[in-house]
């Protein structure tokens, strides 16, 4: 018992001499094997420093910065190992790399860091899904952009595969729900994603209702629209629904719910248009009419002021 004892003391002590008088060398070692290509070495040294720096209850400047030094450097091998495991086109290992970096830089309290290695495990994946996608494979192209949005949600390159994969995979709200994800960021910055990806809403959306109305299926054409999370494309999706089924007074009824979910001068005044069709087709033509004249934006304002011509025609 007496010599255990004396063992754990003695390797508290070598810890602590280790702590006290060893982590500048080995940062300068471990420095020297990265500078020499040997990251895993030197990842393994960084890190005992780092761990070392643990032991040490005020560290000197040296000790200081080669303890902080030791945490950008674990960052920046894991991401060198990253780059050489995709230039060899090894992708499974260089996303571990990646990975591992960014949870490092991550721990490290390293914002920018972190970011930068997410986004390259996006890139990794990017480029192996675009494998699948390119030959069709729409099923593995979903499983591999999938990781690459999680870790990376701003590669709007990616999103929008990930968004297309789905359209042609049939399944058409798992893509507009990346679609409506893209369409609500910074329109400063992704400007060009926004719009490719409401054109991609805008023609799947067209598709699937087309589908449906040629089987006269209005009533499944109103379900998708209530699975939608855009809430200005859903409402307007319903009240051409309802304009189907020739419910005219059911949207007239669901109109100012309609007009509330729109956030646009050409979303509000495409409502009044069908509002005003509604109308029309009830009979109500002064109702009609008002309807009429408040659609001032969009493809409908020659329409409508088409019909307020015939309607106050037949008035006089």
């Amino acid at each position: 018992m007496k010599k255990l004892i004396m063992t754990v003391v003695a390797l508290m002590g070598a810890t602590a001499l280790f702590a006290q008088t060893d982590v500048v060398a080995t940062f300068q070692q471990a420095t020297a094997n990265a500078k020499a290509g040997d990251y895993a070495t030197a990842i393994s040294q960084f890190e005992a420093v780092v761990e070392a720096g643990w032991d040490i209850d005020e560290p000197d400047a040296n000790q200081l910065k080669a303890i902080q030094g030791s945490k950008k450097f674990i960052v920046t091998c894991y991401n060198k190992m990253g780059v050489a495991a995709v230039n060899a086109k090894e992708y499974e290992a260089a996303i571990e790399h990646f990975t591992n970096a960014a949870n490092c830089a991550e721990l490290y309290e390293d914002a920018a860091a972190m970011n930068k290695n997410k986004s390259m495990i996006g890139q990794v994946y990017q480029v192996q899904g675009a494998d699948a996608f390119n030959s069709g494979d729409y099923t593995t192209s979903i499983e591999v952009f999938s990781k690459g949005y999680a870790a990376d949600p701003r590669n709007t390159e990616m999103a929008l595969n990930l968004a297309e994969s789905y359209f042609r995979s049939d399944m058409y709200q798992e893509g507009m729900k990346i679609c409506t994800k893209i369409a609500g960021m910074n329109a400063d910055k992704f400007a060009d994603a926004i719009a490719e990806a409401q054109s991609k809403m805008d023609m799947y959306t067209n598709n699937e209702v087309a589908k449906l109305q040629m089987a006269n299926d209005y009533d499944g054409i109103i379900a998708m629209a209530a699975e939608l999370e855009d809430a200005a494309l859903a409402a307007k999706i319903t009240m051409q629904a309802y304009y189907g089924k020739k419910d005219f007074g059911k949207m007239v009824e669901y109109s100012a719910v309609a007009l509330e979910a729109q956030t646009t001068d050409e979303g509000r005044s495409d409502i009044n248009y069908l509002l005003g069709v509604a109308y029309n087709e009830m009979g109500q033509f002064d109702a009609a009419i008002a309807a009429m004249q408040k659609v001032t934006a969009g493809n409908n304002v020659a329409n409508a002021a088409a019909v307020i011509e015939v309607l106050a025609a037949q008035k006089k």
